[in-house]
């Protein structure tokens, strides 16, 4: 990087740090293109961060995530606080495009000067948070937000990703869906620090509270600790029970900040990061150098001259 570059980057980043939002569009753009200044960038604003209250939305498509968010979102800036949202969209693995519909359902926010919205797209990552949409969560972090929140891709077999990335993770489940039960086969029951039942209106609404309960119960009692995680009824129209939802964060924080939970969890958290972060970027090293020089190992394994593992091992040895 040149010194020219290099005094625009710290300009950019100073101009980050003092609440500037275009200077903060701009660093998340560079954090999704993966440009060369990114890590300069990142270094620099790091030290800034660590304050925010973070939370994790996730559930299945269509149960209304965005819309509870919006009204989270109301309750925040009621209280003054400045709120950043990514909002991370399926994307297709193939063309990596993503349709980014949550920029539409939040779009009530977007004139309000405390509030900085971001839709990414998953490119494809299982996870639902790709390592770009965690950056961006920092850049918001450092460029004054006191709320960050991450809307996830809907459950997957992936999804509990999202727990190492925020201080605090609500499942959002609808009734009368079988919810239930498909994500205690994902396994995202067990990350949940808060659930929501969302439309709350519906007839079998009670009925799914009670289920998730069930489950909840059986799992506290095979494995004891000390929050039981809370149900809360919403309803992302109207709003209803969203200020309750709200408390419940608050008191979750409350009990993270006991006997230094959250700093275990944050240790634990950046730990995870930090070997996905590394991972990601072997795997990419390795895909390159497969596609660019080494075809002909690929060719070898095709023929049988060369077993899959021996492969691997000679492309991990010269990355």
């Amino acid at each position: 990087m040149g010194v020219e570059e290099r005094t625009d980057s710290a300009g950019l980043v100073e101009r980050l740090l003092s609440g500037d939002r275009r200077a903060l569009a701009r660093v998340i753009s560079k954090i999704e293109r993966e440009d060369e200044e990114t890590p300069g960038i990142i270094a620099d604003i790091y030290p800034e961060t660590g304050g925010a209250l973070t939370m994790g939305f996730t559930g299945p498509p269509g149960v209304g995530k965005s819309s509870i968010i919006a009204k989270l979102i109301e309750l925040y800036r009621q209280e003054e606080k400045r709120v950043g949202v990514v909002s991370v969209d399926p994307s297709s693995p193939f063309s990596k495009g993503a349709i980014l519909g949550d920029r539409i359902r939040l779009s009530d926010h977007f004139l309000d000067p405390g509030v900085f919205i971001r839709s990414m797209g998953s490119r494809g990552h299982l996870g639902g948070l790709a390592g770009g949409s965690r950056l961006a969560g920092v850049a918001m972090e450092a460029g004054g937000c006191d709320v960050v929140i991450y809307e996830t891709v809907g459950v997957g077999q992936g999804e509990v990703e999202v727990a190492s990335a925020t201080d605090t993770v609500v499942l959002c489940l609808q009734p009368g869906t079988g919810d239930s039960v498909q994500a205690l086969k994902a396994g995202v029951m067990e990350i949940a620090d808060i659930f929501c039942i969302n439309k709350a209106d519906n007839p079998q609404a009670k009925n799914a509270a009670s289920e998730v309960r069930s489950i909840l119960e059986i799992g506290h009692e095979l494995d004891p600790d000390p929050w039981f995680p809370p149900i809360v009824m919403t309803r992302g129209d109207t709003g209803e029970g969203v200020q309750e939802l709200k408390e419940t964060i608050a008191k979750y924080r409350r009990f993270l900040e006991e006997d230094d939970r959250l700093g275990k969890r944050r240790r634990a958290a950046l730990r995870d990061f930090v070997v996905s972060w590394a991972t990601n970027r072997l795997e990419n090293e390795m895909h390159e150098r497969l596609n660019q020089e080494d075809t002909e190992i690929v060719e070898k394994v095709y023929n049988r001259e060369l077993d899959p593992i021996s492969a691997s091992d000679l492309i991990f040895k010269e990355v």
